[in-house]
């Protein structure tokens, strides 16, 4: 009966041994694939322009806020205490606005990457999928993860390129 057990157990890691080495493994080179992507550099260029125009306003703003600063530091001496007060409260009105413009811009830009960058994605895990399944991959693993220790399975990297027209 020990026997048997023994001999089932050896059985069985040979059967595992054996479906795992059967197991087809490619990795990509996601980053590089999508910094190749044309629909990526519209993109990004896109984000780019956005945030420009974004960072000008609150550069604006900013500087209109530091101008006035100025100002009133210097007719501080000359100017009331109820006077001086308010200016204190306008500052601190046009710091608060400051930094409202920087949250609000920043939540349009991930709301703006979100809108562009889904598209590009969906495009690419097609393209992917399309590789993986023509050439009986199983896993397909980001090659530049950091959780790698070993590469030496297939790269689908010039295939995904292909695939989604691009070298």
């Amino acid at each position: 009966m020990k026997k048997l057990s023994v001999l089932f157990a050896a059985v069985m890691m040979v059967v595992s041994v054996g479906m795992a080495k059967a197991q087809k493994i490619a990795t990509l080179d996601v980053l590089g694939v999508l910094n190749a992507m044309p629909e990526k550099k519209k993109a990004d260029a896109d984000l780019k322009t956005f945030l420009d125009t974004k960072q000008a306003e609150i550069k604006k703003k900013a500087d209109a806020g530091q101008a006035k600063l100025k100002q009133y530091s210097e007719e501080a001496p000359k100017k009331t205490a109820d006077e001086n007060k308010a200016r204190e409260a306008e500052l601190q009105k046009i710091q608060e606005e400051i930094a409202q413009m920087q949250e609000k811009a920043q939540k349009d830009l991930q709301a703006k990457q979100e809108v562009v960058f889904g598209p590009i994605e969906k495009k690419l895990n097609d393209a992917v999928e399309k590789v993986s399944k023509a050439n009986g991959y199983e896993y397909v693993m980001d090659a530049n993860s950091p959780a790698f220790l070993y590469k030496a399975g297939t790269d689908a990297t010039a295939a995904v390129k292909k695939e989604l027209g691009i070298q």
